[in-house]
């Protein structure tokens, strides 16, 4: 398997939404909106990170990350998500491989920290942890977790883009 982590490109975007829905499709804990979301970031200009994982000139995997606000005035905080892997491609490292890439670019730009919406046991292995006193409302606490690159942590009501909003 020879895989590439690279950049999105302008004529990756009708395959990395065809991706991101099909790796969603059956998802449990899904809106199923994860592609509409990526699309709307893209066109709010608001990936600051938007790597794909190329294997055999495919895209089999997509990664975003985008800025979120904090209520307590922090600075430089991203939000990640959606990440998507073929789902005939899941479990071979694929979203390790993502993760790993898109979190160094972050750090590369200078961010704070970043925040994820997901299962704590899957992006505990990245440092990702729950933080008393950092929410996003109307989700379970145990499934919003935190890293921060600068030993830094702030405190309050995280925000993702109106971009999550989007439906079509």
């Amino acid at each position: 398997m020879t895989l590439t982590i690279r950049n999105e490109r302008a004529e990756d975007i009708q395959p990395i939404a065809t991706l991101t829905a099909a790796a969603f499709e059956h998802a449990e804990h899904s809106s199923h909106t994860e592609h509409f979301i990526v699309d709307a970031l893209r066109r709010a200009g608001q990936l600051t990170v938007s790597l794909v994982a190329v294997e055999n000139d495919e895209i089999t995997g997509h990664v975003a990350i985008s800025p979120v606000s904090v209520s307590s005035g922090a600075t430089e905080w991203y939000g990640l998500g959606p990440i998507s892997v073929a789902p005939n491609r899941q479990d071979r490292g694929i979203g390790s491989m993502l993760m790993k890439a898109a979190l160094a670019e972050l750090q590369g730009k200078g961010a704070a920290g970043c925040v994820v919406l997901g299962d704590p046991s899957y992006y505990g292995r990245f440092g990702f942890k729950v933080q008393a006193g950092l929410e996003l409302p109307g989700v379970p606490q145990e499934y919003f977790q935190a890293l921060s690159f600068d030993g830094e942590m702030p405190m309050g009501t995280v925000r993702y883009h109106e971009s999550f909003n989007a439906t079509e």
